[in-house]
């Protein structure tokens, strides 16, 4: 499986590779996607607050150190407490270490359940870049459908109203009806509504691309040919099993919680904790007597706590993280059977449109040829204008039918490679930089011992697609 994912990758990484500077290709598109698409910056943050969530629970296996100091005075003293000594001020001051010997396993399982969760998180962001970068791929293909069908209707129309004028002034002369030019009347006006439908489709592609890529697409290159892929379903099922992302995620969220019941269990057993005190005390003003106006005490110690009842709590935290776990594993199942579908569905996919596309290829050809022998037919009288016209909408509708049948196949065979876990970064081969590595972030901040480490407060590394057209009066982008 290893080595199959590895020729995919490499494969994919050479076709990305081809194209020209002239204009946008499909690597451009996806670099773009990778820097500063919002869905995978965010999820980037969210890996790092997983992260965080080791040093948190390591934290609770570790001394702790406090100080108090305190500054009082008597207001007023009788009876036994009257000792007619000096009533202040007291200085007072204390330090406490406190260091845990025994948790109950709480404290080793809640590690193991957090770096487990870590491991998850960092599948949940491939998974997301296997998701942004099949949107991404589908929002270019898009944009070049549409394009291409604008520019057959576009063609269409100027083909129509060149036969209207034509028919108009065979209709003058006597050789057509006027029930010819009403024909070729309504299809150029079938066709300028056809246009207008294509156009709105495309500005909803164009700006699709912007909100996934984040800017207007330019003229866009053909995107590169697909990497070999299986040649059977069950071998895609098989390297889906062993790659998927969202599969390997969920798997570890259900180990992690295992770790969690495990951890549940220890608030049952005694808890050991070694003790170091040491305390100050000392009288600012007044009069001690034969006392010493200040003194200091030291202690050390082992404090054990032996839970005998606590109103049932460990018992029902058992039972919540037990059914949390048993969720995790039906989610496994559920998680499991989604991949395998959407593995088949987009293999069935790429195989029907790559037959499609022949057959496409074969009707765009009998149409042209159809098309050509209406016009020439009608020429001498033994074909009717309608004929022509359905000719000429017939070779539209093939024509339509090639561009978009392309589309799905590529779209289709990029789905299939995600759901097979080839569609990440890695395996694209990007080179708008460095890739984000999630080690980084975890080896820095996971093994902390600082209460004063922190973050910078963080700047949106998303970028805004809103031009200063769009922009409302008086708001700036940072203020909004």
């Amino acid at each position: 499986m290893l080595v199959t994912r590895k020729f995919a990758a490499a494969s994919l990484l050479i076709l990305l590779a081809s194209g020209t500077a002239s204009a946008d290709t499909l690597r451009d598109a996806l670099n773009s996607t990778y820097q500063a698409n919002p869905t995978l910056t965010a999820q980037r943050e969210s890996l790092k607050a997983t992260d965080a969530g080791v040093a948190i629970a390591r934290a609770a296996g570790r001394p702790q150190v406090s100080a108090t100091a305190g500054l009082t005075r008597d207001l007023t003293r009788s009876g036994r407490f009257d000792t007619g000594g000096t009533k202040g001020p007291f200085l007072t001051g204390g330090v406490d270490l406190s260091y845990p010997l025994f948790q109950g396993g709480s404290v080793r399982n809640n590690i193991e359940a957090t770096k487990t969760r870590v491991e998850a998180g960092r599948a949940t962001l491939r998974a997301v870049e296997g998701d942004v970068f099949t949107e991404a791929v589908a929002a270019y293909m898009d944009v070049i459908r549409d394009r291409a069908i604008v520019e057959l209707n576009e063609n269409q129309t100027r083909v129509l109203d060149t036969n209207l004028q034509a028919t108009r002034d065979r209709f003058e002369i006597g050789d057509v009806t006027r029930t010819d030019v009403a024909q070729s009347e309504a299809r150029l006006q079938l066709a300028n509504s056809s246009l207008a439908l294509a156009r709105s489709r495309l500005v909803a592609s164009e700006e699709n691309y912007r909100r996934v890529i984040g800017r207007n697409p330019g003229v866009l290159q053909p995107p590169p040919p697909l990497p070999p892929l299986p040649a059977s379903a069950d071998e895609a099922v098989r390297i889906a099993l062993a790659n998927n992302p969202d599969l390997i995620a969920v798997a570890r969220q259900a180990e992690a919680a295992g770790y969690d019941v495990r951890s549940a269990r220890g608030a049952r057993l005694p808890s050991v904790s070694g003790v170091l005190s040491g305390d100050y005390a000392n009288t600012l003003s007044g009069n001690t007597g034969p006392l010493p106006r200040s003194g200091t005490a030291t202690s050390v110690g082992v404090s054990a706590r032996v839970p005998l009842y606590q109103g049932g709590l460990p018992a029902a935290r058992i039972r919540q993280t037990q059914a949390l776990e048993g969720q995790a594993l039906e989610q496994r199942i559920g998680t499991e059977r989604a991949v395998v579908a959407a593995t088949r569905s987009a293999f069935a996919s790429f195989q029907a449109a790559t037959n499609a596309i022949a057959s496409n290829q074969t009707a765009v050809s009998a149409n042209e040829l159809a098309l050509e022998g209406a016009r020439a037919e009608n020429s001498i009288g033994t074909r009717t204008i309608l004929e022509v016209l359905n000719a000429e909408q017939e070779l539209l509708n093939s024509q339509v039918a090639l561009v978009t049948v392309r589309r799905d196949q590529y779209v289709a065979g990029f789905q299939l490679l995600n759901a097979m876990g080839q569609a990440e970064a890695d395996d694209l081969g990007l080179d708008g930089g460095p890739l984000y590595d999630p080690l980084g972030n975890y080896r820095r901040v996971a093994n902390s011992w600082s209460d004063w480490a922190g973050e910078p407060r963080h700047d949106p590394v998303a970028t805004s697609t809103v031009t200063p057209e769009e922009q409302p009066q008086g708001v700036t982008p940072a203020s909004r």
